[in-house]
């Protein structure tokens, strides 16, 4: 098989490259720019286009498939040859589909907390050595690549985010999966450039429940309102089964699932939630209860999830992903609780286009009230790369509904504010989807600690 990808340098995009390349495929690729570590990773393959740049005379009549990635655009010179041609064009989750089609899929949606659910369920079919297919958001401890499929593997561990498919295919990529067993575990407006309306958001979970497979299984949080009311009222023919938060206990920072104490190295109410939807998972795969506690005591958490980088006696600083609403109070709330006799001081980055719209901003109202200290970073050439006019700080303050909320849009002067504060009997939050401008994290926190 010969596989040509238009701008292989996405995340998902070179993790199926390489994934495919190890099957034994012909795999091609272009794309204008390609960042780290998807340069190196397919520069170890041979798979790092030598030219940057779009070819047309990379699109030949002998493709069998031409995968197209999201940052390729409609009038692409190497789309539209392939169009030409006549060539089969694919999304690359149409892609995973198409490879998949045969086995048992397992598809793990919702507005947060698919990455950690789909981290969980690999890491115990792993501990145990089971053979599986696997699609996930972030590179994972004990997995080479973020992609894997083969054609041995029975089953596929997929995680199915929201968002489009490709600039030709519009549809959200989780309703192209075609799930056995789908997994929801929540519903928080996002995406706002691509769902203008919350309801338009909430259509796109109730498409999804109708692409169950019949007699297919949908494990929902039923601790979610919207959720809830979206699930009761499809009717599709499918198996309704619904999780909450496990009991559990915590003593001196660490938390405990019960009633047999599991020591865990996660906390928080929100990754509680997740356990919860991945020990369900894992059931319905054959793996018992106990078994699954014993491979959920050593699971240290995803990349870039409550990530901790500095720990000394009195001090915890944590790397977070969290940026939207409903992320940001999640894991607020988890640091705060675990640690409720230390201060907490919580930073957000808002970076992605949702968070960057004057409206969407008035979801964030509140969701910092637990921390100690609120602080707001946010770029400015942020505003000026997505072409958005910028926030005063009165106008952050008012939308979160925080008069005592620090602002800052100049990384030197946050940073220069952080190493001034007292972190005795202190933790601290960073929360992005980006990087602060740049800053060293784990450097910031080695100087905070100084």
């Amino acid at each position: 098989m010969r596989i040509h990808f238009i701008a292989i340098g996405g995340s998902a995009m070179h993790n199926l490259a390489i994934a495919l390349h190890k099957k034994g495929y012909v795999v091609s690729g272009s794309d204008d720019v390609v960042f780290e570590p998807s340069s190196s990773r397919l520069a170890r393959f041979g798979l790092l286009p030598e030219t940057m740049g779009w070819k047309e005379e990379n699109i030949t009549p002998d493709l069998d498939a031409v995968i197209l990635g999201m940052h390729a655009f409609v009038d692409n010179p190497e789309l539209l040859k392939a169009k030409k041609l006549g060539l089969k064009i694919y999304s690359y989750p149409e892609y995973i589909y198409e490879q998949t089609k045969d086995k048992l899929r397992v598809v793990i949606g919702g507005s947060h907390g698919k990455t950690t659910i789909t981290s969980m369920i690999l890491h115990v079919l792993n501990f145990y050595h089971r053979d599986f297919d696997y699609l996930v958001g972030a590179q994972l401890e004990g997995f080479d690549t973020m992609v894997k499929v083969t054609d041995e593997a029975p089953l596929i561990i997929i995680e199915g985010d929201e968002y489009l498919a490709s600039p030709i295919d519009r549809r959200p990529k989780f309703h192209l999966y075609k799930a056995n067993i789908a997994v929801m575990s929540g519903i928080a407006w996002d995406h706002i450039n691509v769902f203008p309306t919350f309801e338009n958001y909430i259509q796109q979970f109730d498409v999804f429940i109708n692409t169950i497979q019949p007699d297919g299984k949908l494990i929902y949080c039923e601790t979610d309102p919207v959720l809830v009311e979206v699930v009761s009222k499809s009717d599709t023919e499918i198996n309704k089964i619904p999780y909450a938060i496990p009991a559990h206990k915590i003593k001196e920072g660490v938390t405990y699932l019960l009633p047999e104490e599991i020591q865990l190295n996660i906390f928080g109410h929100h990754n509680l939630m997740n356990l919860a939807a991945a020990k369900l998972v894992c059931l319905e795969l054959g793996i018992t209860a106990a078994d699954f506690n014993v491979a959920i005591s050593t699971f240290k958490g995803a990349a870039k999830r409550l990530e901790l980088l500095l720990s000394e006696k009195s001090t915890n600083v944590y790397k977070d992903f969290a940026h939207s609403p409903s992320k940001l109070k999640a894991t607020i709330e988890a640091v705060k609780s675990q640690f409720v006799g230390r201060k907490l001081i919580a930073c957000i980055e808002l970076h992605t286009f949702s968070s960057l719209n004057k409206d969407f901003l008035l979801q964030y109202e509140h969701t910092m009230d637990m921390a100690d200290e609120a602080i707001i970073y946010i770029n400015e050439k942020t505003f000026q790369q997505k072409k958005i006019s910028a926030f005063s700080e009165l106008e952050v303050q008012t939308a979160f509904k925080n008069a005592k909320l620090q602002f800052f849009n100049d990384a030197l002067h946050f940073e220069k504010y952080l190493l001034s504060l007292s972190f005795n009997n202190t933790n601290l939050l960073l929360m992005s989807s980006g990087n602060f401008g740049g800053l060293d994290l784990v450097k910031l926190a080695q100087e905070l600690n100084k």
